[in-house]
């Protein structure tokens, strides 16, 4: 993730976040990417159930593939998966590696995971495009801020429950490695994001604690419980092990999976 995800300054370009403006395409928008997820769930279908058997879930809370799939069979809760970046936005970068693609691969496995254990899933970007592209209704010439509301507008819009926005870190050291788990200053953001540390934590075998993100957009704008992951840093050699290769793709989100199911049994 950039710094640039952080909320931007109000200027004369970016107040008309603040006004109502006709929302075009909000509805044929979210009725594609409902569309794209149902399909992306019965071509890789075979895909999910090797993933799920090949990896059986335990964790501290001994949250079991069976015990999810029935908590969520009796409730209409919506977890959205945010895969960070696209299209012309590439994100942060190590070489030819761009953080957007593997935000992608990761919150695939992860909607795959999910979906497969019951959850009512959705996954907002199932190809390389940026949302600003989706987005009309808009009127700011900021690329950033409109590829922005567009994620909160389908959050709002399903209306979500829960939304995990998948991200990569970067840093000018290549010591600097593990996951960061961000949130807000609300109680239940709090509980999600501690879930998804304690799992990521165990992945990477570290003791981190998640981190208050204060001025990042869609930690502050939209209505769900949110937060924001960082999967690792793709500066660091250990960490690229995990973020570059399926194995570590698959364990990544195994984690994350873990870490909301947690959370949806403890609230």
């Amino acid at each position: 993730m950039r710094k640039s995800e952080a909320l931007e300054p109000h200027t004369a370009t970016s107040s008309h976040c603040s006004k109502k403006q006709p929302r075009l395409k909000t509805g044929r928008r979210l009725q594609r990417i409902i569309a794209a997820a149902s399909v992306l769930l019965l071509l890789t279908a075979g895909d999910a159930e090797a993933i799920h058997a090949a990896a059986p879930r335990t964790n501290p809370q001994t949250v079991y593939p069976g015990q999810r799939q029935h908590m969520l069979g009796h409730d209409q809760r919506i977890i959205l998966i945010d895969a960070g970046h696209g299209g012309i936005d590439g994100g942060t970068s190590y070489g030819s590696i761009l953080e957007k693609d593997i935000t992608l691969a990761i919150s695939r496995r992860l909607f795959l995971l999910l979906r497969a254990d019951g959850f009512d899933t959705i996954l907002n970007r199932t190809g390389d495009y940026a949302p600003s592209d989706e987005n009309l209704w808009l009127r700011s010439r900021s690329r950033h801020l409109r590829d922005l509301a567009q994620r909160k507008e389908l959050a709002e819009t399903l209306p979500a429950n829960v939304v995990v926005s998948i991200h990569i870190n970067w840093a000018k050291s290549p010591s600097k490695h593990g996951p960061l788990v961000l949130y807000r200053q609300e109680g239940r953001s709090f509980l999600l994001a501690r879930t998804i540390q304690d799992q990521l934590n165990k992945l990477y075998r570290m003791k981190n604690d998640p981190v208050q993100g204060k001025p990042f957009y869609l930690l502050n704008k939209i209505t769900a419980t949110t937060v924001i992951v960082e999967a690792g840093f793709v500066s660091s050699p250990a960490d690229r092990e995990k973020l570059c290769t399926p194995k570590g793709q698959e364990e990544i989100a195994e984690a994350i999976a873990n870490g909301i199911a947690a959370y949806l049994m403890e609230v």
